[in-house]
């Protein structure tokens, strides 16, 4: 039988302003999912008895009403999933809240409705009462663990790997339609396309290679690819964190250093590249309204968290990508209390040098 497979959810592609040279467009296209390096990605399991949406019943014309809560045998696979991530040593780390209100990643069991997430910080346009991440079957199965790690890879910003451009996979694509179409998948011909045969600009690829072992590689059967030839008779990657995955999820979010003092009023040069980031700690020495931002020509996009009880919680953000102008914030900050101010660098647009300032 045909493996069960993820579909992310279809959307139209990201509206940048026309003009831009091709090396900023695509440190856009590429960065723009990704979190800023340090940030806290806290996860809730959804357990109301009214957390429920009515799916289609496949093949019948009739809908039924389908929970979104999961056994704790279910929310076990996905926590350990959260482990093997975090403890590879990134600078992303994982915390399970008993608050929708306070998670970024919200997760539900709907069976039926298939496994899908939101694509990195996607996450955050999602409404606070709905979920940003489904398991659509019983993860405790075989290949459950595979598809747990496959979708909190989504939630770390990365794409499926047999789209990369750079995989030259040439598939029979009436045979993937025709496999798809059936059971256990039931999918149609634009959710097979945009999830199978549509190839990734370079940009989005999770790498500049083809990785076949990667956990964001489907399996497939026989048939269904024509060449590489000698995956003509089926691609099995085993279903775990391969070494590419695991350089991906390093190179995007290392472990965390110790920030910069970030003084009010005196500016902080940003020597960063592209896709790079500087940390900042702030002390106001008063209570009020500040402003936090960057100057120069760049893209970037500047988070600022407070620290509670030693851990830092999102204040505010913002990311001027694409823009003529550069991304400003005004936060209150309290005298007494520890500020981070991080800056993920897209790309830079001009000559001049770049800079993040607090006044």
């Amino acid at each position: 039988m045909t493996r069960r497979y993820c579909s992310l959810p279809q959307q139209a592609a990201p509206a940048f302003p026309p003009g831009l040279a091709a090396e900023r467009l695509g440190a856009l296209t590429g960065g723009r999912r990704m979190w800023v390096n340090g940030t806290v990605l806290h996860y809730y399991f959804f357990d109301a008895d009214t957390d429920a949406s009515v799916i289609p019943v496949p093949g019948t014309g009739e809908t039924r009403r389908v929970p979104w809560t999961g056994a704790k045998e279910q929310r076990d696979v996905v926590r350990e999933g959260f482990r093997q991530w975090r403890d590879l040593g990134i600078g992303v780390t994982f915390t399970e809240v008993s608050d929708r209100r306070e998670a970024e990643l919200r997760i539900g069991f709907q069976l039926g409705d298939g496994s899908w997430s939101a694509v990195g910080r996607d996450a955050l346009s999602v409404g606070l009462g709905e979920r940003t991440m489904n398991l659509g079957w019983d993860v405790t199965e075989p290949g459950g663990r595979w598809t747990a790690l496959h979708e909190i890879g989504h939630a770390l910003g990365m794409r499926h790997e047999h789209q990369s451009p750079f995989a030259g996979l040439h598939w029979d694509d009436e045979a993937v339609y025709t496999d798809l179409f059936g059971p256990p998948n039931h999918w149609s011909r634009d959710k097979t396309h945009f999830n199978i045969l549509r190839t990734l600009d370079p940009s989005e690829a999770n790498g500049s290679v083809w990785d076949p072992q990667s956990v964001m590689q489907y399996p497939f059967g026989p048939g269904m690819i024509l060449e590489p030839e000698q995956y003509h008779n089926g691609l099995y990657p085993p279903g775990s964190l391969s070494p590419a995955d695991k350089e991906f999820a390093l190179r995007w979010y290392p472990p965390a250093g110790t920030p910069a003092a970030l003084v009010p009023f005196r500016s902080a040069p940003l020597s960063l590249g592209p896709g790079e980031q500087g940390d900042f700690a702030v002390e106001p020495p008063e209570t009020r309204v500040y402003s936090v931002g960057t100057f120069g020509e760049s893209d970037s996009v500047v988070v600022v968290f407070e620290e509670r009880d030693g851990e830092p919680r999102y204040l505010a953000g913002h990311d001027d990508g694409g823009t003529p102008h550069n991304a400003t914030l005004r936060v209150r900050l309290v005298k007494g209390r520890r500020y981070v101010v991080r800056v993920r660098l897209h790309s830079t647009w001009g000559s001049g040098e770049t800079a993040v300032m607090c006044w």
